[in-house]
């Protein structure tokens, strides 16, 4: 095991957990442009919290007026992702001793600091485009897969011998890792469509198994730049057709990853890890539901996309322990 680089990327792992989170309340919240320009916040380090300050902030932004309790959560936000950035750093610098290079991290290691550098431009674009839904699922998925390389590289630097009980069943895993991104994939097209109550009952959506739905305008994905995309642009039938299309994703998904954790927990050697799929897949699936149920209520919604990204951790796990060792 390679101790401190282990260490540091078990570490970054858990504050990328943290900004997929966070960034999960700030878009939830409606605080994506609560800052309306990158890097500073109304031309501050900080949010303007005194009297003077927000007067100025008012009198440069007309067009966007200080909102606090927006400000402040995107401001945080970017601090703790700024903070991964330095943790990437320092593994990339802690990847060039000659134990690790030898372990293959340093290459891991540079795409991961090259994809984490994008995000930030990602995160930037966010707000100078007003929330352009291809930007804002591209930083969604640009933090799953910053984790995801992260939980990669802790299991690299810590566990080696792959367990011959996944190795097994490797088709089944990379299959469920497959569906599983592409339900996240949709769950932030959905989130960035401001679809996810296109559909306010369940099972059925406006009382039909499947009302009037627009695909060709809801799965448009190259839109119009400059238009201010907060709160969503599109008509109804399209809304319904992201969201129907992320509940079918659903079904999908439950099947795969139900079966795959119904064969982990035949086998004694991996039953925990079945266990602990099925219960993440139980909650993910409770969580969607009670998201249409009550409205959409924020602590439900920001958990349900926590939960996702714990889903494809242990989707990640999985992958290594039922990859083969190199010779």
């Amino acid at each position: 095991m390679h101790t401190a680089f282990h260490r540091l990327a078990a570490i970054a792992a858990i504050v990328a957990l943290c900004v997929i989170v966070l960034g999960a309340f700030v878009r939830l919240s409606d605080a994506g442009l609560g800052c309306p320009d990158w890097p500073g916040c109304y031309g501050q380090f900080s949010w303007p919290m005194e009297a003077p300050a927000v007067a100025e902030a008012n009198r440069a932004f007309p067009e966007r007026p200080v909102e606090s309790e927006k400000a402040w959560k995107e401001m945080v936000h970017r601090y703790l992702a700024g903070a991964l950035v330095m943790l990437v750093l320092a593994l990339n610098i802690l990847s060039w001793k000659s134990a690790n290079r030898q372990a293959g991290l340093r290459l891991l290691s540079a795409l991961l600091l090259v994809l984490i550098l994008f995000q930030a431009a990602l995160g930037m674009w966010t707000v100078t485009l007003k929330l352009w839904p291809i930007v804002v699922l591209s930083h969604l998925m640009g933090g799953l897969a910053t984790f995801g390389m992260l939980l990669w590289l802790v299991c690299r630097s810590g566990f080696s011998a792959p367990s011959q009980a996944l190795v097994r069943i490797r088709p089944l895993i990379v299959t469920g890792l497959f569906v599983l991104v592409i339900q996240l994939a949709l769950g932030g097209w959905t989130s960035a469509n401001y679809s996810a109550l296109a559909c306010p009952d369940f099972p059925t959506c406006q009382g039909e198994m499947w009302p009037d739905s627009d695909f060709r305008e809801g799965f448009i994905v190259w839109r119009e730049i400059g238009i201010d995309y907060e709160g969503g642009v599109l008509d109804l039938p399209s809304r319904v057709a992201i969201h129907m299309t992320h509940r079918t994703g659903a079904l999908f998904v439950f099947i795969i990853l139900g079966w795959l954790a119904l064969r982990l927990i035949r086998n004694t050697e991996t039953q925990a890890g079945g266990y602990v799929l099925g219960t993440l897949l139980v909650a993910q699936v409770t969580l969607g539901i009670l998201n249409i149920l009550l409205y959409l209520p924020l602590p439900n919604a920001v958990a349900h996309n926590g939960v996702g990204a714990l889903l494809l951790a242990m989707m990640i796990w999985l992958l290594h322990g039922s990859t083969p060792q190199r010779a």
